[in-house]
């Protein structure tokens, strides 16, 4: 499936963006701008089922084979934050960007402890206010860009992902230089598959003070936190 795309900046470098489930391309609002004022020209999707792009079936493997077929092959970086990061893991080789980051990756939720994704469908008619209460540290333009990304969103999406479909997506290797930032406060990514994933290839980067959607808890500290990446 061809996915809907979003751009920011001209320049020669070409950067990728991947979001997390519940989103779209919007929720890279500051990222892309600041990537398109380092030279790069940044392209963020709309993940099927989600944003403007169309709708089902929904597996790992889809979500993946759509990047493939969407974005261009030798992107300077990308950038997947969670479910973005299960995409864009399955996908690296074919992509074979130069730098890859996993922000804060969903790779583990067939482990022990993990969150069903399912219980996201409960968010799809959240409340502003309730949006607000678990996102303390987010713009207003964060919870508003929130609110009308869950009213585009199919929330089939996560149940996708959920019962027999949570598995351990884990990669076995970094196939091209890679960097996971882990949230603080994250749930999916704890001590022992930090050490995991440095045996694995991986650099290993905690962005103190954030919880799991790193780049709006606190862009500051996001960019920051690619140091040597960007």
């Amino acid at each position: 499936m061809k996915l809907h795309t979003h751009e920011w900046g001209t320049g020669d470098r070409v950067a990728l963006l991947v979001h997390g489930i519940m989103s779209d391309h919007r929720t890279w609002r500051r990222v892309g701008p600041e990537l398109a004022d380092r030279g790069y020209r940044a392209i963020g999707v709309d993940l099927r089922g989600h944003g403007m792009s169309e709708r089902g079936p929904y597996s790992a493997k889809l979500f993946a084979d759509d990047l493939v077929e969407t974005l261009p092959a030798g992107a300077e970086l990308a950038i997947g934050h969670s479910l973005g990061a299960i995409a864009l893991a399955l996908a690296a080789e074919r992509l074979a960007p130069a730098r890859a980051v996993y922000s804060d990756p969903a790779w583990a939720l067939g482990r022990v402890g993990a969150a069903d994704p399912a219980l996201f469908v409960e968010f799809k008619g959240a409340r502003r206010e309730v949006i607000a209460h678990f996102n303390p540290r987010w713009d207003e333009a964060d919870v508003d860009i929130e609110l009308a990304t869950l009213a585009a969103w199919d929330s089939d999406t996560a149940l996708a992902l959920s019962g027999a479909n949570a598995v351990d997506r884990t990669p076995a290797k970094a196939v091209v230089p890679s960097l996971v930032q882990v949230a603080e406060t994250s749930f999916l990514v704890d001590e022992a598959m930090k050490e995991e994933l440095t045996g694995r290839g991986f650099e290993v980067r905690t962005v103190k003070g954030t919880g799991h959607t790193i780049h709006r808890d606190d862009f500051e500290a996001f960019m920051a936190s690619l140091e040597g990446w960007v």
